[in-house]
């Protein structure tokens, strides 16, 4: 075996060299396209206005291009491979080649890379060493090998240049950072092959927690996007997290990833202008989660299209006109046969009103009148107040929010709408016109728009996608620009569109609720209702999703605790379910804890093999009746003042709601996270407190997700009993 000395020439010091030579080409990379940047605004806004769009489509293109070469810039390279053929491929996070293209580094998501990932001792597939890269800024600090081809690592000679700590096991217990870390240079086998699955139909990954379900999707995202740039890059891939906070946690992953393309979003936020600024009620959530509910939003648009009660007649300068019923119910019946939404068919319906009108006024007649004549008659119908307001409450325009909060407010028109709901139904969702929108009524009030449309003062619908004859005079012009490859045809032509040479895809896509995307990645999927899904899959009509939860994590009341149930109706034949069944994060005695809990109470967690062993990571606090709080947020300062001293770390208390104010107001530091068990979905720290299980337990899939959180060390911490399948443990 090689001493330390050894190891280094061999190891650290011929690698460093490797990784200069990386970087130093990234910064040519960035420094040339940051020259073409100050060249295009150098030029200025001259010229007519088709030159300014070229330029601003540049300009937008080079200032992402120099956002992907930065945000690939921490561990660029992590990774090499030994192969059997005596070639050997380095991989990073991009794709670089040198001035005369002789590859460089190999982007991670490239089909050479897939044995990083996938290669074992019994198939190593043609690669004989693995060896993993760990990197602090741009100076080497370690690295490890995996043999996978021992004889063919003997006539290599490279045996005595060996060297390793465990590159998984080392990722696994670095402190935590508030933001999520990609897995990209540790990605294990049963991730890879969810990362890599063919794109077609809907892929759904069921994970207990630690599994890295959220990580392997975002993963997924980066990598259907490099390989299926082409069907992608112009309509996007749409992220969809459980919360604000859960967004800004992984923001960075894509980028870190290579990859600007991604729309993240909470479903709020897939409705432009409109928020959700109140949490339902779990038995109103349950029913608006139904997929019935779609139906009662069509009746209530229909009801929007009333005949009067009887024929109304108008006096128009002198002469007298009758609005009759069943006028009304044949202009609205053509209206509606053109299929367009209420608020657009209301044109088709009012012009054939007036046209009607109009007939009658020249029937009074006694002279011959031509095309201007009828024009001016049609005019003084059309300026009738009496026939605006007429026709107005037979087909009014209204605004999708505006829509709802009169359904929710007015008996009447609920019971029409949902006469097969029950009456306590009903009389659950009633409220207010003026009460806020929660965020149960954001499918609904999708829903609604779809069938509303856009008022008719609205701006049109933005159109997508660039023609054949766009991208063929964006060729024309790169022809003229020294671009090197860096610009293609496409992409320009996408911002030279509508003058949206400034806008990036999720500037453009934010903006515009029918936005289409060609791959839909949903994040805690457990918790979408019937409702919630027929909204994501307007935005997807291609119906390519990737799906990732935990069903033993569901806590909406709409939400679903077994696949079938939910996906058959969306998807029918075209899903399928894969299972990560190794959990990274959370340590073997949590595991066991949170598994026990889940059988004891019939929840339907995951098997999980927990991937280490973490010393004293399970601690039991019991306390007298009122000293659950004071406890907790001593034990949390103590924790967070020790990692103060050892290279940080995060810590968080988690309770119920009720318990939170109280810990508020005992003046904790501001660096220990606060958080519901629902607040917590998704997030992992060092330390999680659990305050009061026995107060969560109501639901189980809440307290499932509480004790999961940790990385290092769980304490619960509780007065009375525990709940059922959490032993008494340790105590103190």
């Amino acid at each position: 075996m090689q001493d330390d000395s050894t190891q280094t020439a061999h190891g650290l010091d011929a690698e460093q060299r490797i990784v200069d030579g990386l970087y130093s080409r990234l910064d040519e990379l960035r420094d040339e396209t940051d020259r073409r940047l100050t060249e295009i605004r150098r030029a200025g806004p001259s010229g007519s206005p088709q030159n300014r769009s070229e330029r601003d489509a540049f300009a937008t293109l080079y200032e992402d291009r120099i956002m992907q070469l930065d945000a690939v810039e921490d561990r660029l390279c992590f990774g090499r491979l030994d192969l059997a053929n005596a070639e050997r491929l380095y991989v990073g996070r991009i794709g670089l080649s040198d001035e005369d293209h002789a590859p460089l580094l190999t982007d991670w998501r490239a089909p050479a890379a897939r044995a990083f990932y996938s290669a074992t001792a019994a198939n190593p597939g043609g690669v004989v060493n693995r060896r993993h890269l760990s990197t602090r800024m741009r100076k080497v600090t370690a690295v490890e090998d995996d043999v996978l081809d021992v004889e063919a690592l003997k006539e290599s000679g490279l045996e005595d240049t060996l060297a390793g700590e465990g590159a998984l096991m080392a990722a696994l217990s670095a402190r935590r950072t508030g933001r999520m870390g990609d897995i990209v240079a540790t990605i294990q086998a049963e991730q890879d092959a969810v990362i890599r699955a063919p794109m077609d139909g809907a892929l759904v990954v069921q994970g207990g927690p630690g599994t890295g379900k959220t990580a392997v999707a975002l993963h997924r995202a980066a990598y259907l996007l490099y390989h299926h740039r082409e069907q992608l890059e112009r309509r996007g891939v749409l992220l969809i997290g459980p919360s604000a906070q859960f967004l800004r946690y992984i923001d960075h992953v894509l980028p870190s990833l290579g990859e600007t393309g991604a729309v993240s979003t909470t479903l709020g936020g897939l409705v432009p202008g409109v928020r959700a600024s109140a949490l339902e009620e779990p038995a109103v959530a349950a029913i608006k989660g139904r997929s019935s509910m779609a139906r009662v939003i069509k009746n209530a648009v229909r009801e929007r299209q009333r005949a009067p009660r009887r024929d109304q007649e108008v006096s128009i300068d002198g002469r007298t006109v009758v609005i009759r019923r069943a006028d009304i119910r044949d202009a609205q019946a053509k209206a509606r046969r053109d299929g367009k939404p209420h608020n657009e068919a209301r044109a088709t319906f009012a012009k054939d009103m007036i046209g009607r009108l109009t007939t009658q006024l020249m029937e009074q007649l006694e002279t011959q009148l031509d095309a201007e004549d009828r024009w001016d008659l049609e005019r003084d119908v059309r300026d009738s107040k009496t026939i605006r307001i007429a026709l107005n409450l037979c087909w009014l325009p209204i605004t999708p929010s505006q829509f709802l909060r009169d359904l929710w407010a007015k008996p009447h028109l609920l019971e029409h709408a949902a006469p097969r709901l029950k009456a306590h139904e009903r009389t659950l969702l009633m409220r207010p016109a003026s009460a806020p929108l929660t965020d149960a009524d954001i499918p609904l009030l999708d829903e609604a728009a779809e069938l509303l449309g856009d008022m008719p003062s609205d701006a049109p619908r933005a159109a997508q996608g660039a023609s054949e004859e766009d991208i063929a005079y964006a060729k024309e012009v790169l022809s003229t620009f020294d671009t090197d490859g860096m610009v293609s045809a496409e992409d320009l032509a996408d911002r030279m569109r509508g003058g949206s040479g400034s806008r990036s895809l999720a500037e453009r896509a934010s903006s515009d609720r029918t936005w289409t995307y060609g791959h839909v990645v949903v994040d805690e999927a457990q918790e979408l209702s019937p409702m919630a899904w027929r909204m994501l899959l307007r935005r997807c009509p291609t119906r390519s999703f990737t799906i990732v939860g935990d069903v033993a994590q569901v806590s909406a009341a709409a939400g679903t605790q077994w696949w079938p149930e939910t996906m058959d109706p969306v998807f029918g034949a075209s899903w399928q379910l894969r299972e990560l069944t190794v959990s990274y994060r959370i340590p073997s005695e949590v595991a066991r804890v949170a598994q026990s809990f889940a059988k004891a109470v019939n929840l339907p967690a995951s098997e999980l093999s927990a991937a280490r062993d973490v010393d004293d990571a399970v601690s039991m606090i019991r306390t007298e009746q009122g000293q659950t709080v004071s406890t907790a947020v001593a034990s949390a300062s103590a924790h967070l003042e020790r990692m103060s001293d050892d290279n940080g770390g995060l810590v968080a208390i988690i309770a119920p709601r009720e318990h939170l104010a109280q810990i508020r107001d005992s003046g904790i530091s501001e660096d220990i996270t606060l958080c519901t068990p629902v607040e917590s979905k998704g997030l992992e720290f060092d330390v999680a407190i659990v305050v009061e299980p026995a107060l969560m337990a109501a639901k189980p899939g809440d307290l499932y997700v509480a004790l999961t959180r940790p990385t290092q060390r769980l304490e619960i911490v509780y007065s009375g009993d525990l709940p059922p399948g959490i032993g008494s443990g340790a105590q103190r």
